[in-house]
């Protein structure tokens, strides 16, 4: 006989946060209401995370128990049955049904019971863990509301166009050496991003630790050990990924192998004009271009080009670029400069105002800096001060 559905397993689902229907007003059996609330709250999982769940130790408890009822749903021909008309996902497609499989009543308790989960009371739910669970727990425990997190937003919203665009990639996490100020990591399905590291110590095993200030994209902090993130990286397997920075890739004719395809040129130009702005901070004003040309094609005729302010230029410095997106690596340094871009009007030939975007009040060796982080990778988590002509941590 199958088993009542009662108010005491109400509760129960309520304390899983699984929503339960009005059993009074439900057109099904209770038990199918059960079933098919138990499989959503599946498909929300896979919906949210973009997997299956998934079992073992290093799993929250939940996921354990929606991989396990997973398992069974898929056993339960009765179940795949009443669950098809809302498995888009094809969540329990291909799954071998056997006969015994018709005869296991679909229990909740007994699902929890096999995850190592007892119940003391109707509410009270206790979780007899691992040791590598606790230790988990602990690590990731302490999340808080980030006050601040305005001044990180920018920073996440960054990061994701340029995942999209390509300038950067997620990898698999590998070492500790690569959690350090300034890089973002996804842990938990969450980027983070390390803002602050404290004085490195040595554990009692003779390890080296740090007390790190880590902000996730979703609003919140952890005052963690650089140990604990590493561990928690490492638990999501394949998922716990480093945020590569914005390294364009080879960017010099002398890091070039064979096969390099040569695609455009850096140049830094300085004006000539006679413009009172640029007269006064000639040394200063500097554009800063991309070019699939020679730089001489480029600047050929720039008196008549309102985006060499109509006046003849002359040339700072070039890098030349290999495998890279030209529109990409230009867009990433006029973002660097971008707090000291030149606010300046310039007539064209028909006496039409135009406001050149490639001119920048910033010295060469900041330019030349900026270049040479784009080249190592470590541009990323730095910003361009104008007042003291340097680049400080964001």
């Amino acid at each position: 006989m199958a088993k009542e559905f009662t108010d005491e397993d109400d509760a129960l689902l309520a304390e899983l946060g699984i929503e339960v229907e009005d059993k009074k007003t439900a057109p099904r059996t209770p038990r199918e209401e059960r079933i098919i609330a138990g499989f959503e709250e599946i498909q929300r999982f896979v919906e949210t995370n973009r997997r299956l769940p998934e079992h073992g130790e290093s799993r929250d408890i939940f996921e354990r128990l929606y991989a396990t009822r997973l398992d069974r749903l898929r056993e339960l021909s009765e179940c795949r049955e009443l669950l098809s008309f809302i498995d888009a996902q094809g969540l329990l497609d291909g799954a071998y049904v056997s006969d015994e499989a018709h005869e296991i009543e679909l229990d909740d308790d007994a699902l929890l019971a096999e995850l190592g989960v007892e119940f003391g009371g109707i509410t009270e739910l206790k979780h007899v863990r691992s040791s590598s669970e606790k230790k988990a727990a602990e690590e990731i425990a302490g999340r808080e509301k980030c006050e601040d997190f305005g001044t990180f937003k920018p920073l996440f919203e960054q990061v994701q166009k340029e995942l999209k665009s390509g300038l950067r990639e997620a990898r698999k996490f590998e070492l500790k050496a690569e959690i350090e100020p300034g890089r973002f990591f996804i842990v938990g399905g969450q980027k983070a991003y390390v803002a602050e590291k404290g004085e490195v110590t040595i554990t009692d095993q003779g390890r080296t630790d740090a007390r790190l200030r880590v902000i996730f994209d979703n609003g919140t902090e952890s005052n963690m050990l650089m140990r604990s993130l590493q561990r928690a990286l490492n638990a999501d397997g394949d998922a716990g990924r480093r945020i590569t920075e914005p390294n364009a890739g080879p960017l010099f004719s002398d890091e070039t192998a064979d096969g390099d395809e040569a695609s455009g040129t850096i140049y830094v130009l300085r004006s000539l004009s006679d413009h009172p702005v640029v007269a006064e901070n000639r040394e200063l004003v500097h554009k800063i271009g991309v070019t699939s040309n020679s730089v001489d094609k480029r600047i050929a005729g720039a008196h008549l080009q309102p985006t060499f302010l109509m006046a003849q230029v002359e040339v700072v410095a070039t890098y030349e670029l290999y495998n890279i997106n030209r529109s990409k690596l230009e867009t990433l340094l006029h973002r660097v400069f971008a707090s000291a871009q030149l606010d300046i009007e310039i007539p064209d030939r028909f006496g039409r105002p135009m406001k050149p975007k490639e001119w920048f009040l910033v010295p060469f060796f900041a330019i030349e800096e900026a270049v040479q982080r784009i080249k190592d990778g470590t541009i990323s988590g730095y910003v361009y001060d104008p007042s003291s002509a340097s680049f400080t941590r964001a």
